[in-house]
């Protein structure tokens, strides 16, 4: 019997919830406007923090008559206003209500009530706005659908410490990009702004103050208009300056620093500026400090991390100001077992955030090592953090696996590490894990990273003896378990993104996996990848693309029986790449690289036959020869000597051949070569014709 009355008594309640509530709705509809105001007034005061009665209202169709209310003409001011502020905490309860006053319009409303001469009722207005646009559900593109609403902000901005705060607040909140930027710097958001910061309030200024942050933020035009501008005799700069110091609140501190940042970034602040080196860095160095908020030591890391990427010198200072590195090993540790929060809700809402501590820090582990190798072995011998990187791969949150994929691809430029810590952690495993169904933007970095794996890097060296370009890359030790699960196939379909950078990471992965490779590799590679796909990629329009491809071709075509192999199979399709490519309108690093291309293949025994046999491609050596670029001369005269060494069968027929066509005549003018590389290449072919 039990289980037969629950439901009744479920529905009773609820029943009593919304009778409850709706005498508060039908008192909106009550002839007499001292009662409606009333009434206003008493769900203002029902609904103050209570969630529940705030959906109940809205269920019941309020909204639709405050709405109606705000707008009509016969409202008195203190109705309207008192019906602002009631919308306003129905906007702060849950997402869900939100959603349900921008269903009913209520923005335009509002932004009409802000052309009232009552300046209390601007306010609310205001207020409420506020409270909607700095909702994750409100789309910033409604500020700035109608023309007339930010020129009508900005004249606004006058009235009150309020108007001051609210508006300030809807401008950081609905700033999003340059083309909201533009919008709000003609007209004339810095100059109305700026005063501001010398606002008694607190509020008003910390408002102001994050509108310059989201101003400034990637934008030159509106940083460098910033760096000028004076607020009672002084330059913005300094007053950002002095607002970072110790003594003002973190948030102050955190979103002047972040100001300084994005102006540096934007080229109006040198990075040795002394507000730079010597107040921005160790300002956010100390946010990192654990003795900082959660939220604060993620802020402080990324926008630090954001500072020092570009710029080598930074980099080198923030690793060695207050033990940085070691620092940020206590962002893994949080919270401890024995954390020293004894706020529950504080614990809770960091247990819940921890992950974008583990982020911030990948992130800056990854600024700090853009460059120094010093930097990059410090942050590697800190404790565990090659498995700490490893673990972050594998991570839920696709953020933390981003950052930690950018932390090892800045690692990774290190020769050393990649020959011990890399191949000790067998980084390998979980990174092939990442390329599996990843976004884009992790695709991205973590493809880049397996360029990295695949080779490492030394001074480009031409081989004298041989004749011809060789790539500037060095092999490492062949880790087979990489080609084993399934790198090439994976490669390879990389190739085929839409998404330039894809493909580019794709086939430059598979240029440095083919170089000084087995024949059996190269083989792996060409069946992978498909004669059709390659010479897609040779007509890409991306010229990244080309250039990585042709880098491809060339280590494949490397060694004379794997030239010869090639050849023998692919020849005709690539002498017509080569052919059109040399036709067309590139400039002169992709020529080159076609010419290195047609060097390689000369260096074959039996593939030289197929340029001795074209006689248009002779052509287009001896016009290259003769080329006023000497790169492409340099190029073409390799061609020359790797087809007319006397060691190799057949040599004397081709060197008369080309001594008809008026090689040797040009090879004497290149022997006189103001460039030491040309002229000892032209003298080192001229030889082969005197033996």
């Amino acid at each position: 019997m039990a289980c037969l009355l629950e439901t009744p008594i479920r529905m009773s309640v609820l029943s009593e919830v919304t009778a409850s509530s709706r005498h508060y709705v039908d008192r909106l509809f009550d002839p007499d406007p001292q009662k409606v105001l009333q009434g206003v007034i008493d769900m203002k005061n029902a609904v103050i923090g209570n969630n529940k009665q705030k959906a109940n209202l809205i269920v019941l169709g309020a909204v639709p008559r405050l709405l109606y209310l705000l707008q009509q003409e016969t409202s008195s001011t203190e109705l309207k206003t008192e019906c602002a502020v009631v919308l306003g905490s129905l906007a702060m309860g849950t997402e869900n209500n939100v959603k349900s006053l921008l269903d009913c319009h209520i923005i335009p409303a509002l932004l009409q009530g802000l052309l009232s001469p009552d300046l209390k009722f601007i306010e609310a207005c205001l207020r409420c706005l506020r409270t909607i646009f700095t909702s994750p559900v409100t789309p910033e593109e409604l500020l700035y659908t109608d023309a007339t609403v930010i020129p009508h902000l900005m004249a606004l901005l006058s009235r009150s410490r309020y108007t001051q705060e609210y508006i300030c607040q809807i401008f950081s909140h609905c700033c999003k990009g340059p083309d909201h930027q533009t919008i709000l710097f003609n007209h004339g958001a810095v100059q109305n702004i700026a005063h501001l910061l010398t606002s008694v309030s607190y509020k008003v200024r910390m408002q102001a103050l994050k509108c310059f942050s989201v101003l400034a933020f990637e934008n030159p035009q509106v940083s460098m208009t910033l760096v000028n501008v004076l607020v009672d005799g002084e330059l913005l700069p300094q007053i950002f300056v002095k607002m970072l110091q110790r003594d003002k609140p973190i948030e102050m501190q955190l979103t002047s620093a972040k100001c300084l940042t994005y102006m540096c970034r934007a080229g109006a602040i040198r990075t040795d500026d002394n507000c730079i080196v010597l107040k921005t860095l160790p300002c956010l160095v100390r946010m990192c400090s654990k003795e900082r908020l959660l939220e604060e030591r993620v802020e402080g890391a990324e926008t630090l991390a954001y500072l020092i990427e570009p710029d080598v010198e930074l980099q080198r200072i923030a690793s060695i100001t207050d033990h940085l590195i070691a620092m940020l090993a206590d962002y893994f540790k949080y919270p401890s077992s024995v954390s020293a929060i004894t706020d529950i809700k504080r614990l809770d809402h960091d247990l819940k955030h921890a992950h974008e501590l583990r982020q911030a820090a990948f992130k800056l582990y990854a600024s700090l090592g853009a460059n120094d190798e010093d930097i990059r072995k410090k942050i590697i011998e800190t404790e565990n953090m090659m498995d700490r990187i490893v673990t972050g791969l594998s991570e839920s949150s696709v953020k933390v696996r981003l950052a930690a994929v950018r932390c090892l691809h800045s690692l990774s430029r290190s020769v050393q590490q990649l020959r011990t810590s890399f191949q000790d952690h067998a980084v390998w495993k979980p990174l092939m894990k990442v390329l599996q169904n990843a976004p884009d933007e992790i695709l991205v970095v973590a493809s880049s990273m397996l360029c990295n794996l695949l080779l490492d890097f030394s001074p480009s060296k031409e081989d004298d003896f041989h004749g011809r370009l060789t790539p500037c890359f060095v092999k490492v030790a062949w880790n087979w378990p990489i080609l084993e699960s399934g790198a090439v196939e994976l490669l390879c379909g990389l190739t085929q993104s839409e998404n330039p950078a894809l493909r580019v990471n794709g086939i430059w992965a598979l240029m440095n996996m083919a170089f000084q490779a087995e024949q059996k590799i190269k083989a792996d590679i060409l069946r992978s990848l498909s004669t059709e796909q390659l010479f897609r990629l040779l007509s890409d329009s991306d010229l990244n693309v080309l250039m990585k491809t042709l880098g491809l071709l060339r280590n494949l075509l490397s060694t004379q029986p794997h030239i010869d192999k090639i050849m023998s199979t692919h020849g005709k399709q690539i002498m017509q790449a080569v052919t059109l490519i040399l036709e067309g309108e590139h400039n002169i690093e992709v020529k080159e690289q076609t010419l290195c291309v047609l060097a390689n293949i000369a260096d074959g025994t039996t593939a030289k036959e197929l340029i001795m046999t074209n006689d248009d491609i002779l052509q287009k050596i001896k016009y290259y020869m003769g080329h006023s670029h000497v790169k492409l001369q340099l190029a073409a005269t390799c061609c020359i000597l790797n087809l007319i060494r006397n060691e190799e069968e057949g040599s004397q027929e081709r060197q008369d051949k080309l001594r008809d066509m008026g090689i040797v005549d040009i090879l004497h003018k290149l022997s006189q070569s103001p460039d030491l590389n040309l002229s000892e290449k032209a003298k080192k072919a001229l030889q082969q014709y005197l033996a």
